[in-house]
């Protein structure tokens, strides 16, 4: 299991996971006449328009999910309009009127990328779509993803990032809390809920105190007495833990720095 970037040839499995997790997470295939519309408007447009932000789940060659959106929306809202909507508003016109029917307000949806772009959001500029298969939520997968767009964000300098969740869609909500994204206050927030995330700073490198000159043997070892094979050990910073030199006794060490005791001498014990 892996996470790469998108590529072409994954846009026909990016396309199948768009529609099969698009009703709250289950699957929205029977709810649309036409449910290809989904991955027109949630999809494609970002893998298109900023495929260095579209990453896949990747198991076993097949992608099982994906994160995809933008570094800036406004920007995405007008190149979406300018560059996106000529290649599909021939299958998919406006509706007439207002829409009455699921596939007539995805249509409505399709025709205004422009709101996208709420004044409330300024301070989240970036925002993003996350998807995963049933069989592989809650292993890890999904944070592994978020994680991996918010890192080319902060290569980018992005700030911060938010995400328009469907307020009805209540079990994605803990995994959002879990992530560190907060509720933004929105005027007119319609059926979505908006949350945002500060994109953090990297993590600082550690810098290990260098070490101090280390001192000369003791004379008791280099005099036949064992010692440690690094220096660095005893004599390094005053935070390591200092080596004693071994207490001399009258016990023969073994090997040939054995050493002949003492004459026994008779002591208290022994009157």
């Amino acid at each position: 299991m892996i996470i790469r970037p998108y590529q072409p040839d994954d846009r026909d499995a990016v396309h199948d996971i768009c529609i099969r997790t698009a009703d709250a997470g289950e699957d929205a295939s029977t709810s649309y006449a036409d449910p290809d519309i989904l991955p027109e408007i949630f999809a494609h447009p970002y893998s298109h328009l900023e495929p260095d932000l579209a990453f896949v789940l990747d198991h076993d060659g097949v992608p099982v999910g994906y994160v995809l959106g933008t570094a800036d929306t406004a920007a995405f809202a007008r190149r979406f309009r300018s560059e996106w909507l000529p290649l599909v508003s021939d299958r998919y016109p406006p509706p007439n009127g207002d829409p009455t029917t699921p596939d007539a307000v995805m249509a409505h949806l399709l025709h205004t990328p422009e709101r996208m772009v709420l004044p409330d959001l300024a301070h989240y500029p970036a925002h993003l779509h996350i998807d995963l298969l049933a069989g592989y939520r809650r292993s890890g997968h999904g944070r592994a993803l978020v994680d991996r767009f918010v890192t080319a964000l902060r290569e980018r300098g992005t700030p911060a990032v938010h995400v328009g969740m469907v307020t009805a869609n209540r079990r994605a909500r803990p995994f959002y809390d879990r992530l560190g994204f907060r509720p933004l206050p929105v005027a007119d927030p319609g059926p979505l809920t908006y949350l945002g995330l500060a994109v953090p700073d990297p993590p600082a490198e550690r810098h290990l105190p260098p070490y101090s000159t280390p001192r000369p043997w003791p004379a008791s070892w280099r005099s036949g007495g064992s010692a440690p094979s690094d220096p660095v050990n005893v004599h390094g910073s005053p935070h390591q833990r200092r080596l004693r030199a071994p207490r001399r006794c009258g016990r023969p060490r073994p090997g040939p720095s054995a050493r002949t005791p003492p004459p026994h001498r008779p002591g208290w014990c022994d009157r």
